[in-house]
């Protein structure tokens, strides 16, 4: 019978996993072990580029795979590649395809030059009420840590990924957590990612963009039901 799988978590576009402190904390507490990955920031900043690169460092024992936001494609992409330790795949508040209506065309020029938006502009959009001084802290200290280009290259690789067909392939247990108070992602994206995925278990909960960081707590309590139910469940019945 397999042990329980830990949680590899996979952050949003900063990628530095700086903002992943609040989950890991409140999944420890319920005792589900995790890890954060952190991307490169040398070299090329696409979805495969960065899947090639972080599948070196997924572990060999069994493990569920978590994207968060710019990761959900990551994610997707990683576990179609079926890795033999995987067991399951949670996506928060993601995407499969261009989170928000604009020609993958508009990527070449974001990539190069655009301004990332001030921290008074991502603030309201990535958190809204749920800021606090110490969650608009950890945003600000994880965006200063990675190059603007950087950032702007991986915001612009989110324009150019279709991530629709292996998502659709995908044959482990999958968890969805979604935000009732989402200003990132449009609602025509949200509402796509759910119906290539109509076998998972989809979960809104109240709460921003940043769910795993506004709402750490909530959001570790679901996970840690669904890893029990599912998950160790699924394991136990396939390895008696």
């Amino acid at each position: 019978m397999d042990a329980q799988p830990s949680l590899v978590v996979l952050p949003g576009l900063d990628g530095t996993g700086l903002l992943t402190t609040p989950l890991l904390d409140a999944l420890a507490a319920r005792g589900v072990p995790a890890q954060v990955l952190r991307y490169p920031q040398d070299g090329p900043q696409d979805y495969a580029t960065l899947a090639a690169r972080v599948r070196l460092q997924l572990p060999e024992t069994p493990f569920v795979l978590l994207g968060e936001s710019f990761a959900g494609p990551l994610a997707v992409l990683l576990a179609a590649q079926t890795p033999p330790a995987l067991r399951g795949v949670v996506l928060s508040t993601t995407f499969a395809h261009r989170p928000v209506p604009v020609p993958a065309a508009f990527a070449n020029l974001l990539a190069p030059a655009w301004p990332l938006p001030p921290l008074a502009v991502l603030v309201p959009l990535l958190l809204g009420r749920w800021c606090t001084g110490e969650t608009r802290h950890a945003l600000e200290k994880a965006l200063n840590e990675v190059p603007a280009n950087v950032l702007r290259q991986r915001a612009a690789a989110t324009l150019r990924v279709d991530a629709r067909k292996p998502l659709r392939s995908l044959q482990v247990p999958l968890l969805g957590l979604l935000a009732r108070h989402d200003r990132l992602l449009w609602p025509i994206s949200v509402q796509a990612l759910q119906r290539l995925a109509p076998q998972a278990r989809w979960v809104t909960l109240d709460g921003p963009h940043l769910l795993l960081q506004a709402r750490a707590d909530a959001a570790a309590g679901v996970i840690a039901d669904w890893l029990r139910g599912h998950v160790t469940h699924k394991a136990i019945a396939q390895h008696p």
